[in-house]
């Protein structure tokens, strides 16, 4: 089953001059299946993911998540309803304690968040799931940098999203931190039957995913089963 299918997406910036960051890319991504996009620093491996995750239009194309057409009219609900984001800076509420920042996606989406409800115990076990049942009550600003980051796993893995995008997930952790992000995201694929997206320059954790992909000059360059591209 095809849990996103995006088909000739184009994305062009002007600094002052045109610049193709995105040219003619299509990608389909099957449920269960973890997918990384290498590439060098100022390729376009964010701007593609954001527009893959529906967080940015494309100029042209077009994108199908879940058997539905992605528009701007519906953007929002396909977000809510199939993605979850994992940003590289983390992104969480400095002031807020672990728990509040994990169960955001469900405040926003209207759901009830109190100690008894579905969506604070899928707060939980997701917490539980990344090891940090312990700094339940924290404040996301006394967390380390690895910690950050597997709050944002938790986070968002709220709303039981399909696809899980992760942009440079381990770019901001030392070695040993980004072994256990990228055991934790396969985890997510294998366990919990996610599909994964992730941008990354870190050739071991491109290795764990299914598929690998190189974004070059715009264009996306499949991996061969030998390390080239093509």
């Amino acid at each position: 089953m095809t849990i996103l299918h995006a088909e000739n997406l184009r994305k062009s910036f002007f600094d002052p001059k045109r610049i193709d960051v995105i040219a003619n890319i299509s990608l389909q991504v099957r449920a269960g299946e973890s997918i990384a996009i290498c590439g060098r620093s100022g390729e376009g491996k964010t701007t593609l993911l954001h527009i893959l995750g529906l967080l940015e239009e494309p100029d042209a194309g077009s994108i199908v998540i879940a058997g539905q057409i992605a528009n701007r009219g519906n953007a929002y609900l396909l977000r809510q309803q199939h993605i979850g984001f994992i940003f590289q800076s983390f992104n969480l509420l400095e002031d807020f304690s672990v728990i509040d920042n994990i169960l955001m996606p469900a405040h926003i989406n209207r759901q009830r968040v109190d100690s008894k409800s579905p969506a604070y115990h899928m707060a939980l076990e997701h917490l539980q799931s990344v090891d940090l049942l312990d700094r339940l009550e924290q404040k996301a600003k006394l967390l380390s940098g690895g910690e950050r980051q597997r709050v944002a796993i938790a986070r968002a893995l709220c709303n039981n999203p399909s696809l899980i995008f992760a942009d440079e997930p381990s770019g901001n952790l030392d070695r040993a931190n980004a072994v256990r992000i990228g055991e934790l995201l396969m985890q997510c694929v294998q366990k919990k039957k996610k599909s994964l997206i992730l941008a990354t320059h870190d050739p071991a954790l491109a290795a764990l995913c299914d598929r690998r992909f190189m974004l070059q000059d715009g264009a996306l360059l499949c991996y061969t089963t030998h390390g080239k591209v093509f």
